[in-house]
């Protein structure tokens, strides 16, 4: 998580750049962080099943939130959901269905969010720098712009 804490700090979502534990200080503004799945399944692979009995977590976060206007979905799993959970919702999704990809923007209309791409922080790919930091920090920027908030230096 201190890749991500890290990120939303430099952009200004973040009071800090790392998390340790639930009452550290963190404070967050104009983010909601959720996930597709609650569970951490053999292997860390998730099955289809377990994503779909999430499902309604998911859609119940969403019930709560009035003004989501930007999603970023880390990862192709999140991206894949997020789309699925928002046509059920009555978006109309683009045809073709829109992939995943690293920075890849999905306009939903203005009566939906923005879907944003971003690849997952794991270790693997912050390990490996399929992630880097300025990548996250170009997705978060794409959010801030759409969202016509400014960037904290």
């Amino acid at each position: 998580s201190d890749f991500l804490a890290a990120a939303l700090h430099r952009s200004g979502y973040a009071n800090m750049p790392f998390s340790r534990h639930r009452d550290d200080g963190l404070e967050l503004q104009d983010v909601y962080l959720t996930a597709v799945a609650r569970c951490a399944p053999p292997s860390n692979k998730l099955l289809a099943e377990e994503i779909q009995n999430c499902a309604s977590f998911l859609h119940a976060e969403l019930d709560l939130l009035n003004n989501v206007r930007v999603i970023v979905a880390v990862g192709k799993i999140a991206f894949d959901q997020m789309l699925k959970v928002l046509a059920e919702r009555g978006a109309p999704l683009p045809r073709p269905k829109p992939k995943f990809a690293h920075g890849s923007a999905v306009d939903l209309g203005s009566e939906h969010p923005l879907v944003l791409g971003s690849y997952h922080p794991s270790r693997q790919n912050t390990q490996t720098r399929r992630l880097r930091p300025d990548m996250l920090d170009d997705v978060f920027r794409i959010a801030s712009n759409h969202l016509g908030r400014p960037l904290t230096p």
